[in-house]
């Protein structure tokens, strides 16, 4: 007998909405402030995280209510995926859409939930709350601080 893929495994259109929330691998980098260049629309990554995230756990701290908080927030659905270019190449989301596999530290694989940290591609520790950065245009990460950059080229088993 055949045996069936994990979900993680199956076309993201397979998948239930427990199962596509189960893909979040709890980076939090789309939590983050991006600043877009109106005339090249080339984004540009801060280190400000929206005011609902938890920079010490990199977890939101009202999930379940955070648009009622933050209109703004975004939904991440399959439908919506294409739109988010900036996803960091180490999402798991970007990486399913892509038909490419899991990384080795996400905590599906792993079975562990702060593997994601070691591995770092987290922001756990590495942001402030917009209600403390003040002018967002100062946060904007360059050259090497631009770990936003550096984690999309994390290599397998960097756990």
């Amino acid at each position: 007998m055949g045996e069936i893929a994990p979900f993680w495994e199956q076309p993201l259109a397979k998948l239930s909405r427990a199962e596509w929330e189960a893909l979040c691998d709890g980076c939090g980098q789309c939590c983050l402030h991006k600043l877009e260049d109106e005339d090249t629309g080339e984004v540009h990554f801060t280190n400000v995280s929206c005011r609902l995230l938890d920079t010490k756990t990199a977890q939101c701290k009202d999930y379940r209510n955070r648009l009622a908080h933050v209109p703004d927030c975004l939904r991440l659905t399959p439908a919506k995926l294409a739109q988010y270019t900036w996803l960091p190449a180490t999402c798991a989301y970007r990486l399913r859409a892509d038909g490419k596999p899991l990384l080795p530290w996400h905590y599906l694989i792993s079975g562990d939930r702060d593997s994601v940290h070691r591995a770092g591609v987290s922001v756990r520790g590495r942001v402030i709350s917009e209600d403390l950065a003040g002018p967002i245009e100062q946060h904007v990460l360059t050259g090497e601080a631009n770990w936003m950059a550096d984690g999309a080229d994390c290599e397998p088993g960097d756990a």
